[in-house]
């Protein structure tokens, strides 16, 4: 007979949604090597995805990736039975997909918010959905969102619009689950040197960005990962319906 001692708990799984690159990408790394199967979802970059899967099980780790538009409830749908056929009830949700179109707050500009919202916000709504839907006690979620809310700067109204809705979701969704000790929370990057970020941007640019912290640099996608892991893990319990600004002091 085992001793108590001995048995192996089984392994927890974490979905990690726009999971193919940047940001997503290093949060499903680094939750893997705490552990974690890991669910790598994605839009479009089949190839990119397989990388991330390819690299977790070459860790010793366990990984699939599943191709979903966050924005599409069916498809959501099926994000989150995929997950359960492979690796059952899912213990943690990191809702990072997303898309940043800049436009000026200009009648023309319509379909650029339209677009922000539908995959920022609509996005995150139904990916919190099912997560409150199929966690279980113990659970934790955690949305993606941005410091550059308290910035303001122009051409950011979409994002800007989007991601402050997706923190009044994570407030709201902590209060809904209440009584469940699942956790809500959102990590709210400021710069980071990621191929979204650093798209159209001149040296310059990028230049003065580095140096809008005290800390005088760009962050890297691996700085918010560790912050996701520990909102992820049973030192993070309490901690809850919190917006964690992880930004070097950038605003």
């Amino acid at each position: 007979m085992h001793k108590l001692s001995s048995i192996t708990p089984p392994k927890l799984t974490a979905i990690v949604t726009g999971a193919s690159r940047g940001i997503g990408r290093a949060i499903a790394l680094r939750l893997a090597a705490d552990g974690f199967n890991i669910v790598v979802n994605y839009a479009g970059n089949t190839a990119k995805a397989q990388e991330v899967v390819q690299t977790i099980e070459e860790a010793g780790g366990a990984a699939i990736a599943v191709q979903a538009d966050v924005s599409e409830p069916d498809e959501v749908q099926r994000l989150f039975a995929t997950t359960l056929e492979s690796f059952g009830t899912p213990s943690v949700v990191v809702h990072s997909a997303g898309a940043m179109p800049l436009a000026s707050i200009a009648p023309d500009s319509i379909e650029v918010f339209d677009r922000a919202i539908h995959t920022n916000l609509r996005g995150a709504f139904l990916v919190l959905a099912h997560a409150a839907e199929h966690l279980q006690a113990n659970g934790r979620i955690v949305a993606i969102s941005t410091s550059v809310i308290a910035k303001s700067f122009p051409q950011y109204g979409p994002y800007i619009a989007a991601k402050a809705g997706v923190e009044g979701l994570v407030h709201v969704l902590a209060n809904e689950l209440r009584g469940r000790n699942i956790t809500v929370n959102a990590v709210a990057p400021g710069p980071v040197a990621t191929e979204l970020f650093l798209s159209g941007k001149s040296d310059e640019q990028i230049a003065q960005l580095s140096k809008a912290t005290p800390l005088e640099r760009l962050g890297h996608p691996e700085d918010i990962a560790r912050v996701v892991s520990f909102l992820a893990s049973e030192d993070g319990g309490w901690v809850n319906s919190q917006i964690v600004r992880a930004n070097g002091g950038f605003a």
